[in-house]
């Protein structure tokens, strides 16, 4: 019976475009962050310059499917957005359901404000259009994300599949000039003490909520370093060079 149950069980997650193209998962081990890789599908799919998780909180939807341990039947608690609330059937055609109906989910308005998405659709004109796409992803291997780097001045740094040296990665609410102090010192240090390779990425967890969530950030700034392993982070001041440069173990510098 156990073996049979898992297989209905499962977690599914569908990830549309404002054009109509359709990226979806369907998973019976239940696993989370799967709109990191749909947003790399898309990606690759469409020719993007980089991930556009932008459209996860405005055009995603999610199911998950599971036996409540009370009354032993099979439930399904499952939730879209409003902007492609006019696909229910669809989706319940790719995820086997007949007549489910799906819950709205409430929009985040600092997100999915239509002047925001106009901007989006300046870079991302792609997905404005519709390629008829209706996809599932399988992963047959680990998923490493490769995204372009914030720009310092001239200096452009990329993150690899296979990275070398280091990949470091900060965290931040929005832009100020706060941060942008924060940035200088942290590049200045690394420029002067790193005699390798290295990748810095600036991720606004208002943007890319779901990037924070894979690295278990609760708040900002936080700096990690993903690679080399283990990961390591400072939360909170990132003022102090020495603290820094323990987090890289390299000496005083």
């Amino acid at each position: 019976m156990d073996s049979e149950r898992s297989l209905e069980v499962f977690k599914g997650i569908a990830l549309f475009t404002p054009g109509g193209d359709l990226i979806y998962c369907i998973d019976p081990q239940k696993q989370v962050r799967w709109h990191v890789h749909l947003c790399g599908m898309l990606q690759n799919l469409l020719g993007l310059s980089e991930p556009p998780h932008f459209l996860v909180p405005c055009y995603g939807a999610t199911v998950d499917q599971f036996f409540d341990p009370h009354t032993q039947e099979l439930r399904q608690i499952a939730e879209v957005s409003p902007l492609v609330f006019r696909y229910q059937s669809l989706l319940n055609a790719v995820f086997g359901f007949h007549d489910l109906t799906w819950q709205v989910a409430p929009l985040r308005p600092e997100i999915c404000d239509p002047m925001v998405l106009t901007t989006h659709r300046d870079r991302f004109p792609q997905l404005w259009d519709c390629h008829d796409l209706v996809v599932q992803y399988e992963r047959t291997v680990p998923y490493t994300p490769t995204v372009p780097l914030f720009k310092l001045g001239d200096t452009t740094r990329q993150e690899l599949p296979n990275p070398q040296g280091y990949v470091l990665r900060l965290f931040v609410s929005g832009h100020s000039m706060a941060t942008e102090r924060t940035l200088q010192k942290i590049y200045a240090l690394l420029e002067r003490s790193l005699n390798q390779p290295y990748t810095l990425k600036i991720i606004d967890v208002i943007q890319h909520p779901e990037q924070a969530e894979i690295d278990h950030v609760t708040a900002t700034p936080t700096l990690v370093r993903a690679w080399p392993q283990p990961t390591r982070r400072i939360v909170g001041n990132l003022d102090h060079a020495d603290q820094l440069l323990g987090m890289l173990h390299l000496p005083d510098a």
